[in-house]
């Protein structure tokens, strides 16, 4: 049975790729600092099977006091602060653990002679797009947020560990992430409760920006077809292929809750927003014979179903979001 370091574990995506793996068959440790956006509950059902440390990656001494006890195979690096709107608050947590934590996570997978890493970047890497075209494994990085900088350098610091040291780094850079437990700060989560409770939905803009959007379940199982499978060195975009406007997608979630369009409330535009996203996902789909399972319409509904259901587990985290829900989110 392989060990697997999943860090991260606690957050929205990290606990979906442990509740996976734990069903692969991987012995699996998870490391979370636990910060707003953690959360135990994501990953209640499989408590028992894990190892957990509840701990900032960014911290050398534990870190390397996990490699040298736990000893793993492999390692998943999900970890991350990954808002928008709080980077352009305030970029210094971002580069702390998107930078700093990733060297640090790096340099202790060096040390202990891991076989695989698997680095999660983003396509917010790439820059923005027009109408047309996309973004391919070679496109020049080109970030615009404090966000997505400090994901490029993460993505970089990677690369950089593969080419210099020789450390089996395999970089990931996955569309828009949607589904169960996503933290209520990002668009979707977010354009649910305020339908729920009737309240107005912000927009940025026009509501005309683009994003390609991908299931959760659809993103874990391709990083786990990469990890298994995927050629060390390389970089895999991982993309549905279907592209939203953010207005279209607010408009489909009121119409699946019976709500009027009349919430939608157009405000001022985020500074720096890109317009356009697009992953070109061929490399994945040909080397690998990956492709996204859940459609957009099923995995929205399914969404949308599954906040319903679990309002009380939102309900527990909305007085952290007092002060941020006057704005519209990535």
């Amino acid at each position: 049975m392989k060990k697997l370091l999943i860090t991260g574990g606690a957050g929205f995506i990290g606990s979906e790729c442990i509740r996976q793996g734990v069903k692969r068959g991987y012995k699996i440790i998870a490391a979370d600092k636990l910060t707003y956006a953690g959360d135990m509950e994501r990953i209640r059902e499989v408590e028992r099977d894990i190892v957990f440390y509840n701990t900032d990656i960014a911290n050398k001494e534990v870190v390397t006091h996990i490699f040298k006890k736990e000893k793993p195979d492999a390692v998943v690096h999900w970890a991350a602060e990954s808002h928008v709107d709080r980077s352009i608050m305030d970029a210094s947590p971002f580069l702390e653990t998107n930078i700093k934590g990733t060297q640090v996570l790096l340099e202790a997978a060096k040390n202990c002679g891991v076989e695989r890493l698997i680095n999660i970047s983003t396509d917010e890497v790439y820059g923005e797009l027009g109408k047309d075209g996309q973004f391919f494994e070679t496109t020049p990085l080109n970030p615009n947020s404090p966000y997505s900088v400090s994901k490029a350098s993460q993505d970089m610091l990677g690369r950089a560990y593969y080419r210099t040291y020789g450390l089996p780094v395999i970089t990931v850079r996955p569309s828009n992430n949607y589904g169960p437990w996503q933290y209520p700060e990002k668009l979707i989560p977010v354009v649910i409760l305020k339908a729920i409770n009737n309240e107005k939905i912000p927009v940025y803009g026009k509501g005309e920006n683009i994003r390609e959007w991908l299931f959760a379940s659809d993103c874990v199982e391709a990083v786990f077809l990469i990890l298994e499978k995927g050629t060390i060195g390389e970089a895999y975009n991982i993309g549905s292929g279907e592209e939203k406007r953010n207005v279209e997608v607010v408009k489909h979630i009121l119409q699946i809750l019976g709500k009027s369009d009349r919430l939608i409330e157009f405000t001022k535009d985020r500074p720096g927003h890109d317009f356009r996203y697009s992953l070109n996902s061929e490399k994945i789909r040909k080397q690998l014979d990956w492709q996204s399972q859940v459609y957009f319409q099923d995995g929205i509904e399914k969404t949308v179903r599954w906040y319903v259901d679990n309002i009380g587990w939102v309900n527990k985290k909305l007085e952290y979001l007092t002060t941020y829900w006057s704005m519209a989110y990535k």
